[in-house]
């Protein structure tokens, strides 16, 4: 669990929550009127927490490509309309 901290004492102790975070691998929360509003965490764990990040992207990514590959096409109906519904044509100007 991470310590929790006002934002008011946070500003006068700043050197020690940042020696809290790098040599006691704590994860300090800086409170404002008792909500969360920002998180001290070592660079590590930034580092995964980008990995993480990442490897999510990387996963919906391969999802896309799996659900395309799984698109095939498809003939028309027989006497099915080729435009597909486009109605709007180009006419050059007279």
């Amino acid at each position: 669990m991470a310590y929790e901290i006002p934002v008011t004492q946070a500003r006068a102790e700043l050197a020690d929550l940042i020696n809290r975070v790098v040599y006691g691998e704590e994860r300090v929360v800086v409170t404002r009127h008792g909500k969360p509003l920002v998180a001290l965490v070592s660079a590590a764990d930034l580092e995964r927490l980008e990995n993480l990040k990442a490897d999510e992207a990387v996963v919906a990514e391969e999802r896309v490509i799996a659900s395309m590959s799984a698109i095939r096409s498809v003939t028309s109906a027989p006497g099915e309309r080729a435009d597909f519904g486009i109605v709007a044509k180009h006419e050059p100007p007279a």
